[in-house]
């Protein structure tokens, strides 16, 4: 029994992932994201669950048990577009070369960059041979370190489609395991996935950029299949997430009732409008473009994927632009794994330069996030009630919210992930 402990105790301090004790953190400032302001002094104290139980001024006499009082603190961020599993350099064909189990291993290791990053939160879309829903349950039981994860396992799509595979020539009879063709074969797709533990239901309604074969604006999923998809997801208890370049795409999604569409580049004003009368969140991964043009050749990427790009990066910043003038419902997703994860934050910057204010884009990334995949009773904010999901930085990310790009504290769930201010 000693042997044990003290072997769980070297593995505690190894790494391995703790669990949450009552405690208290002092910060300087505390941005209360639904007020929208800075709050000075303030202390956030926590369960053993790890559950928030007050934020309140701190008194003269109050000591917290972590002190970030030179610091801002926010709620954890999310980003509700990744592929946990997926690396740049796992475009074109060198991805036909990693395996699943590899592609859980990758995920492990960007798991633990993604919380170090600031994100406690994410929403997988997609990835092979349910790695993604491996890397969950391996942070849901203390095994390794990483955000609650949201998971959809392999993402559905047609035959030929941006959630096929198809760099493989007709002799190998090679097709994605997300391949669904017609509203039934659809239906039992969401039932499979569902049974062998996706959280959402990620499916591929038009073409892709990075796919082989087929164009970012052309419709994929008809809208029959998608409505059969959204009513058996709803039916099940999961939302749906479509990947949705094109623009009579988008429209046809929103009107099938999916809840989120990821990408939006070719959005039009029928489009936005759609999404506001349905309140379907649109979720546009304007980073991606910089380093799709600038390092996606070095990164493997094919040709035709960076001339794709070349045709729809700059129209997708526009059209998020005018979808937030209009008002629409948008929610931070950056589609991590197209580049390195861990840079996640750098999305924040290209938001503000195209239209939004930095706590618009913080709103994005906490109680429209937390919004969007169900769980604002949990995350994305600092309120009593809420899981102790806690980021700080230097500075202030109302002013600068590239701020965000240098977290150095994080904690998850009470439990303390990253802290550089006592360095």
């Amino acid at each position: 029994m000693r042997k044990l402990t003290f072997v769980l105790n070297v593995w505690l301090l190894a790494g391995g992932v703790a669990a949450a004790a009552p405690g208290a953190v002092r910060c300087g400032k505390l941005l209360d994201v639904r007020a929208g302001k800075l709050l000075s002094d303030q202390v956030v104290t926590f369960d053993a669950d790890g559950v928030i139980s007050s934020v309140a001024p701190a008194s003269g006499a109050n000591t917290a048990a972590i002190d970030l009082s030179q610091a801002t603190c926010l709620p954890g961020l999310i980003d509700v577009h990744t592929h946990i599993t997926g690396e740049p350099s796992h475009s074109g064909y060198a991805g036909l070369g990693i395996s699943v189990p590899r592609s859980a291993i990758t995920g492990t290791k960007n798991a633990r960059l993604t919380l170090r990053a600031g994100f406690t939160t994410i929403r997988n879309v997609g990835a092979a041979g349910f790695s993604d829903i491996a890397v969950r349950d391996g942070v849901n039981a203390g095994e390794i370190e990483g955000p609650r994860m949201l998971v959809s396992g392999p993402a559905l799509g047609i035959t030929g489609g941006h959630c096929d595979d198809n760099l493989l020539p007709a002799e190998y009879h090679h097709k994605s395991e997300g391949v669904a063709d017609g509203p039934w074969a659809a239906r039992a797709k969401v039932r499979e996935v569902i049974k062998y533990g996706a959280d959402v239901i990620k499916i591929c309604a038009s073409g892709g950029v990075l796919s082989k074969g087929d164009q970012p604006g052309t419709p994929q999923y008809t809208p029959e299949e998608m409505l059969a998809i959204a009513e058996e997801a709803h039916k099940l208890g999961r939302k749906v997430a479509a990947h949705a370049h094109g623009t009579q795409s988008i429209k046809d999604a929103i009107r099938a009732g999916i809840d989120s569409i990821e990408h939006s580049s070719l959005i039009d004003d029928e489009g936005i409008t759609l999404a506001k009368q349905h309140g379907t969140y649109l979720v546009f991964d304007i980073y991606n473009d910089d380093f799709i043009l600038q390092e996606g050749a070095k990164a493997g990427m094919l040709p035709e994927s960076i001339e794709k790009e070349k045709k729809v990066g700059r129209l997708q910043r526009e059209n998020f632009k005018r979808a937030f003038q209009a008002g629409a419902k948008i929610a931070y997703g950056t589609d991590a794994g197209v580049y390195p994860h861990g840079d996640n934050a750098r999305q924040f910057g290209k938001m503000v330069e195209w239209g939004m204010q930095p706590l618009d884009a913080i709103r994005a990334a906490t109680l429209n996030a937390a919004d969007l995949i169900g769980w604002s009773d949990k995350v994305g904010s600092l309120e009593k009630g809420r899981l102790a999901d806690l980021i700080a930085v230097d500075g202030d990310p109302l002013s600068d919210v590239k701020t965000l790009e240098k977290v150095k504290f994080v904690m998850k769930g009470g439990v303390v992930a990253r802290n550089d201010f006592g360095r």
